[in-house]
């Protein structure tokens, strides 16, 4: 298959900021509903089918999922019935903390079309939570001498709940000297303030116990207290005062622990005691306060990170309290600025891992791109590689849907692995990669392809039954049961030929076996056309030609022609007494069924009545003379011929000849004009090798006669006194070496004369002196 031209390159970006334009139209489509919290699972919120206007069954067919971008689901759909259900228990605070009112969002999403609609959800809330001061007591030290009318601050009470479920009402314990006023903040929030009903006597009671409760407004109400201890002391008669009674500051979201955020000052123009000035905080808008302040100084601290996605805004009131327990108060407003310190996120709402190849424009992924930031920090960049037939699709608000560019060819490239990268216009600009995997999934548009357009095999005849003589293989671009491929024999063009009872194959991986003993001389070479189908729908196939050669063997003897062996009566060659060496006796003529080398013939006489008298040429059959006739041959001769061929191992046969001498008979005669002088040669030359070894054989016997004749005469004369019997004179001749060369040519010992009044000390043994001379040496 062949691809269409891919398109020039070209960078898939769609801005987030462009999306901005179809908020309005979002917003008007949205669906609204209200549910209060706490509500148990499984509670019906509505039916969508019934105000979005579908059928029932058109959610299932066209697979209607709820998206959430969190991390739980928190809502599901029934698609049999449309309503929209509570996966679990939703609570308030956990989801929206102060956040009012508390609306979730969520996506219906469709396919087929790709349709998308708001879904909005308010958590109404209810009074599941008690009003709860930070500290278990509070002290104030008041001077006896305050007027009645004082006020003094009091920490409010924490309570989770809003609007009306939040704390609503401060009452205090009854007594003769305080009373509790509740008043309310620019932001609608309660706080008490301590208000002195009655002059103080420290002389009277120098310390009060109350209890101060905090009330919200749920029914029944719910209700938080706390102890305030009063310790009366003397006279102080100026608070603090600060120089600002609302300090404001802007702090970064990335400041470091322990960095300062501002400085506030608080003065007193009493002396002493009563005029120096310690700072705290009196609350803040949450229950672990990110600030701290310095006692002395007045500096204010971040203790904590910050966060601008959770919280933007901080209110923080600050006490500024001398030593006679005079307090002054302020308000620090901080605001904190974002930084571009979170990178996009990606949400996969659908995701089609395997696309059929071929196909047109195809839905692969369909998913929302956000980032909790703000301005541009917020918004997004979002793109692919320029190099892959895909490409991004907006389709609602910030879902995007990638789709292929154009039909895709498995055998091309089967995997593609795609990297989505969102990126924000922060700076610096953070970015965030999510790759998916995508593969092509086969359909059968290639054919089988053989390695070979044509197959020689080489088979040896005689062959045992159900050889394997070769193979042949086939390839398949295409994957799974498309690449299964299926070999056969096709039907030959031959009516002659019998390829079903010849040849089979193995259908699974193409293996040709031999089903019967091939014959050379029968059937040399032969053809046939070998298929290979694959297994897809439909089945695509290709073919190839086989051509079996077979190769001879040494299977046939060779075989006489003449003489004939089973005729009647045996052929009688005649040969005149007079024929000269080098006749023509007859021929013998043989041939063989096989070829090559295997047929190639060699002759040879392999017995004979009488040896020697007739000789057979080895390469043309031929049976003459060896030598001249006479009275004393013999006048019937048996010949038996041996016919042999060149094979491995040869094959022979054997032919019987009968040779009659006759008188008389005239025969034509067929003079060997080269091969006999040379025959001569050979007959003159073997002669004089034959007297040569019979003369050299005869001088060897005879030396060792004399050699073993001499040693028992030894052995005889040495017998009788164990020691030799000199004769008088001199020593005999033949113990002298006289030879030139210095060794012995004559047998030689070594001889002892002993007087009979001779002691043993009166001779020596006789030796030779080197190299011709004998000495003899004695006593005297």
């Amino acid at each position: 298959m062949k691809t269409a031209l891919a398109k020039p390159p070209q960078k898939r970006q769609v801005i987030f900021l462009a999306m901005l334009l179809f908020l309005w139209e979002a917003d008007s489509e949205a669906i609204r509903y209200s549910i209060p919290e706490e509500i148990e699972s499984s509670y019906s919120v509505a039916n969508l089918a019934k105000d979005l206007g579908l059928m029932v069954g058109e959610l299932a067919t066209r697979g209607a999922r709820i998206h959430h971008k969190g991390s739980k689901q928190l809502l599901q759909l029934d698609v049999k019935t449309g309503n929209l259900l509570l996966q679990e228990k939703l609570d308030r605070e956990v989801l929206c903390g102060a956040t009012e009112p508390c609306v979730l969002h969520f996506q219906l999403l469709l396919e087929n079309p790709v349709q998308l609609f708001q879904i909005d959800v308010q958590l109404m809330d209810v009074n599941d939570h008690s009003p709860e001061f930070l500290d278990r007591e509070m002290i104030l030290r008041i001077p006896e001498s305050l007027q009645p009318g004082s006020v003094f601050a009091l920490k409010s009470a924490q309570d989770l709940d809003m609007g009306s479920n939040s704390v609503q009402n401060y009452i205090i314990s009854p007594n003769s000297y305080f009373h509790v006023a509740t008043h309310n903040r620019s932001d609608g929030r309660k706080y008490p303030e301590l208000v002195l009903g009655k002059a103080l006597d420290r002389e009277e009671e120098p310390e009060l116990s109350l209890t101060l409760t905090a009330l919200d407004g749920g029914a029944p109400p719910r209700s938080g207290t706390v102890t305030i201890r009063i310790e009366v002391i003397d006279i102080n008669d100026n608070a603090p005062e600060f120089l600002q009674s609302l300090y404001e500051a802007q702090v970064p979201e990335n400041s470091p622990i322990n960095s300062l955020v501002l400085v506030v000052s608080a003065r007193d123009i009493d002396a002493g005691t009563y005029g120096r000035v310690s700072y705290s905080l009196l609350e803040g808008d949450e229950v672990s306060q990110p600030f701290v302040i310095h006692e002395k100084t007045g500096e204010i601290h971040l203790q904590r990170a910050l966060d601008f996605e959770a919280t933007r805004h901080y209110i923080v009131e600050i006490a500024a309290t001398d030593g006679g327990g005079l307090v002054g108060k302020c308000t620090v407003a901080i605001e904190v600025v974002d930084v571009n310190d979170n990178a996009p996120e990606l949400t996969m709402s659908t995701l089609s891992s395997s696309i059929p190849e071929n196909s047109p424009e195809t839905v692969v992924a369909i998913f929302s791109v956000s980032d909790p930031d703000s301005g541009d920090n917020g918004r997004m960049v979002c793109s692919i590689e320029n190099d892959l037939p895909f490409f991004l699709k907006p389709t609602f608000k910030n879902f995007y849907t990638l789709v292929t560019e154009r039909p895709l060819d498995r055998e091309s490239r089967a995997e593609y692995n795609i990297t989505i990268t969102v990126t924000d216009l922060g700076t610096p600009r953070l970015k965030t990669e999510h790759s998916i995997t995508v593969v092509i999934s086969d359909v059968n548009d290639n054919s089988p392809d053989f390695t070979q357009t044509s197959y020689m095999l080489l088979v040896r005849e005689n062959n045992s039954p159900a050889l394997h003589i070769g193979s042949v293989r086939a390839t398949d671009r295409d994957s799974g049961t498309n690449a299964q491929i299926t070999y056969s024999l096709l039907p030959t063009q031959d009516p002659h030929l019998p390829l079903a009872s010849l040849i089979s194959i193995n259908a699974d991986n193409g293996q040709l076996f031999a089903l019967r003993a091939l014959d050379f001389e029968a059937l040399q070479a032969f053809e046939f056309h070998v298929g290979a189908t694959d297994q897809g729908s439909p089945a695509l196939s290709s073919q190839a030609l086989v051509r079996v050669v077979v190769l001879d063997d040494n299977d046939n003897s060779p075989f006489v022609l003449y003489p004939m062996q089973n005729a009647s009566a045996p052929c009688t060659e005649l040969v005149p007494r007079a024929a000269e060496q080098g006749y023509l006796v007859t021929k013998v003529v043989a041939v063989d069924g096989d070829s090559g080398q295997n047929a190639w013939l060699s002759y040879q006489l392999l017995k004979a009545t009488e040896p020697g008298l007739f000789g057979v040429w080895a390469h043309n059959g031929e049976v003459r003379t060896a030598r001249l006739l006479s009275e004393r041959d013999a006048a019937r001769h048996r010949l038996v011929v041996l016919v042999k061929d060149n094979g491995e191992p040869p094959l022979s046969a054997s032919v019987t000849l009968h040779v009659l001498l006759v008188d008389g008979f005239s025969q034509p005669y067929l003079p060997l004009q080269e091969e006999a002088p040379e025959r001569a040669q050979g007959d003159s030359l073997t002669l004089y090798l034959v007297l040569a070894l019979a003369l050299v054989s005869s001088l060897f016997l005879f030396s060792v006669l004399v050699f073993v004749a001499v040693r028992l005469c030894r052995r005889l004369r040495a017998a009788p006194l164990g020691v030799c019997s000199v004769p008088e004179g001199h020593f005999p001749g033949h113990l002298v070496d006289v030879s030139g060369t210095g060794t012995l040519s004559q047998s030689y010992q070594y001889e002892v004369c002993l007087a009979g009044n001779s002691g043993s000390g009166e001779f020596k043994f006789l030796k030779p002196i080197f190299p011709n001379l004998l000495l003899q040496n004695t006593g005297n």
